[in-house]
């Protein structure tokens, strides 16, 4: 897949939302953790709200989305894709949901995606940062209903002059 530019707001510093695992929910927190962030990319397991509403919908009020399609998601939504390759302010970043690879660990990520610099999946719902040589491998946790007794969250993706780093923000 040939990446797609993304241009955001000012000429040094970007943020991007970060957000899985929604399971149909989206949380009043969501919409303060991630004011602000120039666009947001979901990595997967969508869901349909109990309302019949639509997430990417509801998180749509907040930034312009993309999203990956998980484990749990119908087959067949045009919104969602198999994987994303998004070039950020010159920085490669790769979004999948993760559940391709099995039990997805950062190193099998590195493996599956030696082109990215950075790394953006879910499934596990475990929050987790980490670096493996020159590539940030992130899961912003799970942010729809609670589940394995982990805090919901979200991260934002921050890249500044060509350097990217990542918080993860409990909900």
């Amino acid at each position: 897949m040939t990446p797609v530019p993304l241009e955001g707001r000012g000429e040094d510093s970007i943020a991007i939302g970060l957000i899985s695992d929604t399971h149909g929910l989206v949380r009043p927190e969501v919409f303060a953790a991630l004011a602000g962030v120039s666009e947001i990319l979901h990595a997967g397991d969508v869901g349909f709200s109990a309302d019949g509403g639509d997430v990417l919908t509801e998180l749509g009020a907040i930034a312009p989305i993309r999203a990956v399609y998980g484990n749990t998601d119908a087959p067949g939504r045009p919104d969602l894709h198999e994987r994303l390759d998004v070039l950020i302010r010159g920085i490669k970043v790769v979004v999948t949901h993760g559940h391709e690879l099995g039990s997805p660990t950062p190193e099998a990520l590195v493996a599956a995606y030696p082109h990215a610099e950075v790394i953006v999946y879910g499934h596990t719902h475990k929050p987790m940062i980490t670096r493996i040589g020159d590539t940030l491998v992130v899961n912003p946790g799970a942010a729809g209903p609670r589940r394995f007794d982990l805090t919901p969250s979200v991260a934002q993706l921050h890249i500044t002059r060509g350097h990217a780093h990542v918080e993860i923000l409990p909900l």
